[in-house]
């Protein structure tokens, strides 16, 4: 199973599956919700302070064994770390030890434009997905081209709808319009050379490599190559500091729960909810037994049972006493799934059937 950032009393959001939208320069406050974001203590040393104390405190052993060692100790006192500093120093420390594929968005949650996409395709596809980024490819996400820049584009249209106005002194700034009769939203992002590069890496490539990689090229974000060629994923920069300070969440993401309890033994899940979760969630009749052996999420457990992705509306006995109802579903995945107790589908069913012929 994939390794996740560590946290204290995590929210019940839905983890990000979708590009990272952090930009080079003058984006947005980004607002982090995930626990280990640290909050400045009123009492004691800070917690850049703590860590400093530990340099001077070192016997021989390496920083990384006497952060950890001072993380295993359960003391109290003002100058022991927080919940919160404690997840996002066990998460640094494991940084190291975390691979892209860990962390990418995987294939079936990329969201990318054809090189064919006309200009203004392309403005209601980035109204659309929220995100700042999408790759650009040809045809399949196995021939990728680059990326398409939010900034780019509206760059663009304002170079071509700026229209000045009259004539004035030096002194005095020149009244500036935009005439967006004169862009023409019929051209594609090919034409328009609007693509810009992005990283090529292998699903085995150390996070906190690529990280560096990014710093290096400023380029933010990566797709994950595999063996034969393929596109396997993608990567953004914000998603490998996730892993380090919980969830960074902004105006466009959607604060959906990954499961909500809807009645008496009914949930609704997202497909890409955890097992592990939705069991916490349900309770101990909730077993995946052998499909937690090969599945990380309900939608994986309901193409493992089935060897195929569910139409909408097909119902799948996925685990003894449990009826999984598919609410939503595309031909790649399973984005939405009813969970109702067999006795209790079974009256819904009874219910809707006098429904009917009433």
């Amino acid at each position: 199973m994939n390794d996740k950032p560590e946290t204290a009393a995590r929210p019940d959001a839905g983890s990000a599956t979708k590009a990272s939208d952090t930009s080079e320069e003058g984006s947005s406050p980004s607002t982090i919700t995930g626990s280990a974001a640290v909050e400045p203590s009123p009492a004691g040393p800070s917690l850049f302070n703590r860590v400093l104390g530990l340099f001077r405190q070192r016997n021989g052993t390496s920083l990384r064994e006497e952060i950890a060692g001072a993380l295993a100790e359960t003391t109290s006192d003002v100058e022991s770390f927080s919940p919160g500093e404690r997840a996002m120093l066990n998460n640094i420390l494991r940084l190291r030890e975390v691979r892209v594929e860990d962390v990418m968005v995987p294939r079936a949650d990329i969201e990318a434009v054809e090189i064919a996409t006309t200009l203004g395709d392309l403005l209601g596809m980035f109204e659309q997905s929220g995100h700042s980024r999408m790759p650009v490819y040809s045809e399949t996400l196995d021939d990728p081209r680059g990326m398409v820049h939010i900034r780019d584009v509206l760059a663009h249209i304002t170079k071509l709808a700026r229209v000045r106005k009259g004539r004035t002194s030096r002194k005095t700034p020149v009244a500036t319009v935009l005439d967006l009769a004169q862009v023409d939203l019929a051209r594609t992002i090919g034409e328009l050379n609007l693509i810009r590069q992005v990283l090529f890496v292998p699903p085995s490539m150390l996070a906190s490599d690529l990280m560096g990689r990014m710093q290096t090229t400023r380029t933010q974000m990566a797709l994950v190559i595999d063996e034969y060629g393929g596109t396997d994923g993608l990567v953004s920069l914000e998603d490998i500091v996730e892993m380090v300070v919980g969830d960074i969440e902004d105006e466009h993401d959607d604060d959906e729960p990954m499961i909500t309890q809807t009645g008496d033994g009914v949930f609704i899940v997202d497909g890409k909810a955890e097992i592990d979760e939705v069991a916490k969630m349900i309770g101990e009749d909730f077993a995946a037994g052998e499909h937690g052996e090969y599945v990380d999420t309900i939608g994986g457990m309901i193409f493992n049972t089935l060897g195929r992705v569910p139409a909408r509306g097909e119902v799948v006995q996925a685990i003894p006493g449990f009826e999984f109802h598919v609410l939503d579903a595309d031909p790649r995945r399973v984005k939405r799934v009813r969970i109702v107790q067999s006795q209790k589908g079974e009256r819904r069913r009874r219910a809707t059937a006098r429904t009917e012929q009433a």
